[in-house]
């Protein structure tokens, strides 16, 4: 890096969760160019994760392809106004952690001196610092560190980092005192994932609801998001025990709300990742993704899963049999949940 670096791109689309995982790159950014501007490029779910990120002066919002059918003009116009934008911005140093087609081609087309991403096939193009992939060896947020150690960066923090601010800390707090909430232990369970495949059973998760309320005392808030208010509502239906159903809220107000909680379930998702990173002991629940690569991050949090099925980890979105997650029983997440927990009570 002859050229002094002035401003930053990082890139990392798509899921919110992998996106959380992204953000352990910028304290060590930050630190070796206290002066530079770092920008942040990702779409517009994940927006939310990097909003009021310290590290970060500006984010990116991808529009969506232009190319996707039906054929819209208005689409067109807005994807050549952000590449016009985003061309004349004169990045320095573009870090793609994403590495499809599609940011290794922004990575390209941003001109800019320097360009590091992983070693792909038909990505190398783009990339003047290709780096060898680790993805299926060490865990995500270890991969995506070592595009800063490819950069000559040292690594000094390793930590995620999902911030909130006091508004939405205030906002959860009057739903808390609203609902009881306050003084009581309090447990988040998410049952929603992605994939269909990533998914616990409804039935499985009425029944670790009522054995966390008999075993702790707890109150168990049931998350949901956009098209899941549904599952969640089920469950309730299904639990002997009183369970509340947690507010629409924002991203940023999401975790607020698991920041206050004791103890936070959930399949492979985003709300996982994000309770991991504002230091929540948390279970993830695995199956068809791998609990070494995509597990919660953090010496607090583990993950759960079915350690004789020959076809853990797969990545399969759907499964007919579903092995993996049917015949995880109640008593091995409870096991993990006493682990996390260090056999406390309430």
């Amino acid at each position: 890096m002859e050229k002094p670096i002035d401003r930053i791109l990082v890139i990392k689309l798509r899921a919110i969760g992998d996106v959380v995982l992204a953000t352990a790159v910028l304290p060590n950014l930050r630190r070796v160019f206290p002066r530079a501007e770092i920008h942040f490029m990702t779409e517009k779910p994940s927006l939310g994760v990097v909003r009021d990120n310290p590290f970060v002066d500006r984010i990116l919002s991808v529009p969506p392809d232009p190319f996707a059918k039906p054929f819209r003009l208005s689409s067109w116009k807005t994807f050549a106004r952000f590449i016009k934008g985003f061309r004349n911005a004169h990045y320095d140093l573009v870090l793609d952690l994403f590495g499809n087609p599609r940011s290794a081609w922004l990575t390209w087309f941003s001109g800019a001196p320097v360009r590091a991403g992983f070693d792909f096939r038909g990505r190398k193009f783009a990339y003047n610092k290709r780096i060898t992939p680790r993805g299926n060896r060490v865990h995500e947020v270890e991969f995506n560190l070592d595009a800063v150690r490819a950069m000559g960066i040292p690594v000094v923090q390793r930590k995620p980092f999902f911030p909130f601010t006091k508004k939405d800390e205030a906002v959860i707090d009057r739903w808390i005192e609203k609902n009881g909430l306050r003084g009581q232990f309090r447990i988040a369970l998410h049952s929603w994932g992605s994939w269909q495949a990533k998914r616990w059973g409804l039935e499985h998760f009425a029944g670790l609801a009522d054995r966390l309320v008999r075993k702790y005392q707890a109150r168990v808030i049931l998350l949901w998001g956009p098209g899941e208010k549904g599952q969640s509502q089920r469950i309730q239906q299904m639990s002997g025990e009183k369970t509340t159903l947690a507010p629409r809220m924002t991203l940023k107000q999401l975790g607020a709300l698991l920041s206050k909680c004791r103890l936070v379930v959930a399949n492979d998702s985003g709300p996982m990742h994000i309770a991991a990173a504002v230091g929540t002991p948390t279970v993830g629940i695995f199956g068809p993704t791998s609990w070494k690569l995509q597990g919660p991050y953090g010496k607090h949090s583990m993950a759960v899963y079915k350690k004789d099925v020959a076809c853990l980890g797969c990545n399969r979105l759907t499964c007919e049999e579903l092995t993996c997650m049917t015949t995880l029983e109640i008593d091995e997440v409870m096991k993990a949940v006493e682990k996390v927990m260090g056999g406390r009570k309430r």
